[in-house]
């Protein structure tokens, strides 16, 4: 499991992001970003063509090296300063109240623990700071919830994500109030398509 950890989720994970559905959601959020920003799972810089001209600097948060290594090409095409730090998001190494913006697409599915990732973005995000995000999560039909559920567990071993993760009651339990949300389908299978995306910040 390490080495498929290590060298072949990084791989599964990066191709993933391209396919035609995520091309044509992605530019919605990061246009949104402004000051200083975190990006919560970084990858290879997918985001980084989208951000917008408002960006004072941005801290590109990712576990993976692999992933890192290829981003640094289009790190280095930026127009604002850029710092990639190498860690999960449940103990992110930035001071409490100094980010403006925390931003988040397809990520959230992938974190092991959640609430402990929220709670810790929360703390780092200045009083009316936002969290942007863009992710897919458990359905509201019970049908195809339970279709998530049963197939969770092979999508974890082998893209390291979860189906079925209520996104909007984990932020709100976090202590967000919602500034902006839309929920609905976006193409493609039932159990991977259902999204929620909009704005957040800190009670």
């Amino acid at each position: 499991m390490g080495f498929y950890a290590n060298h072949i989720l990084p791989i599964v994970v990066e191709r993933g992001m391209k396919n035609d559905v995520i091309r044509k959601y992605r530019p919605q959020i990061p246009p949104l970003a402004t000051g200083r920003v975190l990006e919560i799972g970084f990858g290879t810089g997918m985001n980084l063509p989208y951000y917008s001209s408002d960006i004072d600097h941005l801290f590109g948060l990712e576990p993976s090296g692999k992933l890192l290594t290829k981003a640094e090409e289009l790190i280095s095409e930026a127009n604002f300063p850029v710092d990639v730090i190498q860690s999960g998001a449940e103990d992110i190494p930035l001071e409490t109240n100094s980010i403006d913006t925390i931003v988040t697409t397809w990520t959230l599915c992938s974190i092991g623990q959640i609430e402990e990732a929220l709670q810790e973005m929360r703390r780092i995000l200045k009083p009316g700071g936002r969290l942007l995000f863009l992710e897919h999560g458990k359905a509201p039909d019970e049908k195809i919830a339970r279709l998530q559920r049963r197939m969770t567990p092979v999508f974890k071993r082998l893209a390291g994500c979860s189906l079925d993760r209520p996104i909007s009651p984990l932020i709100a339990e976090a202590g967000f109030r919602f500034l902006e949300r839309d929920e609905k389908y976006f193409d493609g299978p039932k159990f991977l398509s259902y999204h929620y995306s909009g704005q957040a910040t800190p009670l």
